[in-house]
């Protein structure tokens, strides 16, 4: 069997910075197994799969472990390859998914806005051996939403972080989101899950879907700035809209090919 795969960098406009994706369409789907071997394969922190449904797609997500419920990034990623290299022709596209409801991608200029549920965060307890694993510094606040967040005072606690990222494999599996109010920015973040293989996530969409709402109060604001500050660094426009949360960014083709199984 021969398939077309894709890759772009997401929430960047430059070759090797934001975050690679994976995209291969599919006509119907393959087996979960035959996926889940094919992002492994891949090894980049999501491969996105998609099959049609009416005008619109049904999508899901891998990364080289597992299968997951929310991706930003190889939403973005998928809706750049449907516009750009499959000749998509409307500005709007539905994504049905399985655990986070419809998606939605708009074309507007040269940014993609991605229309994502709100899933804010609540005050949490952490083992203390976590924050241990992510660092010296300790955060000032500690919530969970589907992924653990912790929120520091400076940009610069968050540029220092060394986390230790084995020992964090073996403490939870879910990801470790860490954010301050940025320097230059509304916030900066940065994302950590090695117990999915991804020890830092470059750009992480679906972290946004708790960091927005967050932010969003806590600046008195809806319209907000971002960073994620990774070595591939993203830069991201978001809005809190209602249980809503809509974030802009822009996309880049990489690679084109076959895979052949």
């Amino acid at each position: 069997m021969k398939l077309s795969i894709y890759q772009a960098d997401a929430f960047t406009d430059k070759l090797f910075g934001g975050n690679p994706a994976a995209v291969v369409p599919l006509s119907e789907w393959l087996s979960n197994n035959e996926m889940q071997k094919i992002a492994a394969e891949n090894n980049v922190s999501e491969t996105a799969f998609f099959i049609p449904q009416g005008e619109n797609f049904e999508l899901r997500w891998f990364t080289p472990t597992f299968e997951i419920d929310l991706c930003g990034h190889a939403t973005l990623a998928t809706a750049h390859i449907l516009f750009t290299e499959l000749s998509y022709g409307k500005d709007e596209i539905h994504f049905h998914t399985l655990k986070a409801g419809t998606l939605t991608v708009k074309r507007e200029g040269d940014l993609y806005v991605l229309d994502f549920p709100s899933r804010p965060a609540v005050k949490s307890q952490v083992p203390d051996e976590l924050l241990t694993a992510i660092g010296d510094k300790k955060p000032i606040e500690v919530l969970r939403a589907r992924d653990i967040m912790l929120v520091y005072e400076h940009e610069t606690d968050i540029h220092e972080l060394k986390p230790d990222f084995s020992a964090l494999a073996k403490i939870d599996k879910d990801g470790v989101i860490v954010t301050a109010k940025g320097d230059h920015s509304d916030f900066v973040s940065r994302f950590f899950i090695p117990a999915a293989g991804i020890n830092e996530d470059p750009v992480t969409g679906s972290a946004h879907c708790n960091l927005i709402p967050y932010w969003a109060e806590k600046l008195g604001k809806n319209e907000l700035h971002a960073y994620q500050i990774s070595e591939r660094r993203g830069e991201l426009w978001c809005e809190l809209k209602a249980d809503r949360v809509l974030m802009k960014g822009k996309a880049i083709t990489y690679l084109k090919g076959s895979i052949y199984i």
